[in-house]
């Protein structure tokens, strides 16, 4: 059809900026497909900090196979469905250890280019071979990985395998089912001073100057020792900063909504720094653990809202298309069941004009009845209190204790925190006392401020009392006679 005028296209913003915050930064420990990457062993058992998706799946390596390379989950769920960073990575698949041998394949060569449907293959040790020929990386071949995890074999015009109909590879490749419950628990070795797996958590604040405010294990919280470590991990961290951990709850034990209960508590899972989940969730055909897409939605949310973890998640929407059982068995609950999951004390989802996670609990409830352990949002603030006012005055430490330190400190945090009123909490204000502060403490270098804080606990029900108003009903009907 021929047009007549001017006219102006749009197109797509080419990149999204990640929204950012500090409120909710995401730790996730887990497996990578690092024989992707140049240098694998650089980036095992170490903290990777990624301030967008494209970074670690650079470090990282990434694909699509979701169950073997659990950090893959993180990766796609803060850059495709909600854009939020920084997060932190700790990879304990080590190719020194969690390997396997590679037979000799043979792969057919299209266009000078050969597909391995092997993933985690790695490039050191590899042998390419073109029928008894061997090939030499760099002069007769390069090497690439498609998001599967297929290695692919480039063959260089004018090199030796130029025309070979067929290659073959041998060597070694990744064995991500090697790695058990105590690489992600980790250890410390006291020969070397090498921490592993979760210990790694003490390395983030130090090494990267921020606090690890949630933490994470797709595919391994579910086994209770993995649990109830990482609940322990964000009870203390450092010895002072505090966080919670995302718990998915074991779903080839907990087939059923009813069965949450029992298999929470069996798990361990009571802690309030924790934060208990079920069951798995699906986009497309991918499945995540219910951890990778709320941390991703929590840290969102908390960016969303001045970096403030004030906002509760629950209600809001996933970006999902589906719950399911770990091996894809369909889970539909309706809002009644979701609710009797979040009464065990574990988080949900269901369908209300979309996807929605629903519970505002913490793993302390039902166990518990103070409200700062067992409502979520009210947890995080006392957390990101806490913290904030470690990080603020630590400069402090060490100055002299005299009235215009009290003076400081308490002027300070009596306005900082004004300006959260009554939007983020209902107030919040800090004294200095002296039944706080004998001449004991004063002399043993000791000073105690007390804080009061008020966060709002969520709107957990809203009840409208319908009653029908018969006189209302007769006036209308008799005209008010």
């Amino acid at each position: 059809m021929s047009r007549h005028g001017v006219f102006v296209l749009e197109e797509a913003t080419a990149l999204t900026v990640p929204i950012t915050g500090k409120s909710a930064v995401q730790v996730v420990v887990g497996t990578a497909p690092v024989n992707m990457v140049d240098n694998p062993e650089d980036v095992v058992n170490v903290p990777v900090f990624a301030t967008k998706a494209a970074e670690a799946m650079a470090a990282l390596g990434y694909c699509k196979d979701f169950q073997h390379y659990t950090l893959c989950q993180t990766m796609y769920a803060t850059n495709n469905i909600y854009q939020v960073s920084p997060v932190v990575y700790i990879n304990v698949l080590d190719p020194a250890k969690h390997r396997k041998t590679l037979e000799k394949t043979q792969a057919a060569v299209s266009m000078l280019r050969a597909i391995v449907k092997i993933p985690g293959i790695l490039r050191d040790g590899l042998v390419v071979e073109a029928g008894s020929t061997p090939l030499t990386l760099g002069t007769d071949y390069t090497l690439e990985y498609e998001t599967d995890g297929s290695l692919v074999v480039n063959l260089i015009a004018g090199g030796q395998g130029e025309s070979a109909k067929e290659i073959s590879v041998s060597g070694q490749v990744l064995d991500p089912e090697a790695v058990t419950k105590d690489d992600i628990i980790g250890a410390y070795n006291p020969s070397t001073g090498k921490e592993t797996g979760m210990e790694v958590i003490r390395q983030i604040y130090p090494k990267l100057g921020v606090v690890p405010s949630l933490a994470l294990a797709p595919g391994f919280s579910q086994i209770p020792e993995v649990g109830i470590a990482l609940s322990a991990k964000m009870a203390n961290i450092n010895g002072v900063f505090k966080g919670i951990a995302l718990l998915d709850l074991d779903t080839e034990k907990a087939r059923k909504y009813t069965d949450c209960k029992e298999v929470k508590e069996n798990s361990g899972f009571t802690s309030e720094f924790c934060c208990p989940l079920w069951p798995c969730f699906k986009v497309g055909e991918m499945v995540f653990a219910a951890s990778a897409i709320v941390g991703a939605l929590i840290s969102y949310t908390d960016a969303s809202n001045d970096d403030v973890p004030y906002m509760p998640p629950s209600n809001k929407v996933l970006g999902v298309t589906g719950t399911c059982l770990g091996d894809g068995t369909e889970i539909v609950l309706d809002q009644d069941q979701g609710s009797t999951v979040n009464e065990y004390g574990v988080a949900t989802a269901f369908n209300s004009n979309g996807w929605r996670f629903w519970g505002n609990y913490t793993g302390a409830y039902p166990g518990s009845g103070d409200a700062k352990d067992i409502w979520l949002p009210t947890r995080r603030m006392f957390n990101w209190q806490g913290n904030t006012f470690i990080q603020t005055y630590f400069s402090k430490v060490d100055n002299p204790m005299n009235q215009v330190l009290v003076e400081n400190v308490v002027d300070s945090e009596n306005i900082r925190c004004a300006a959260y009123a009554p939007d983020k909490w209902a107030g919040a204000y800090i004294e200095y006392l002296a039944e706080d502060n004998p001449k004991t403490d004063i002399l043993a270098g000791k000073m105690t401020f007390r804080q009061h804080i008020a966060p709002y606990t969520p709107a957990q029900e809203i009840v409208n009392i319908l009653n029908y108003d018969v006189d209302m009903l007769t006036s209308a009907l008799t005209g008010g006679e």
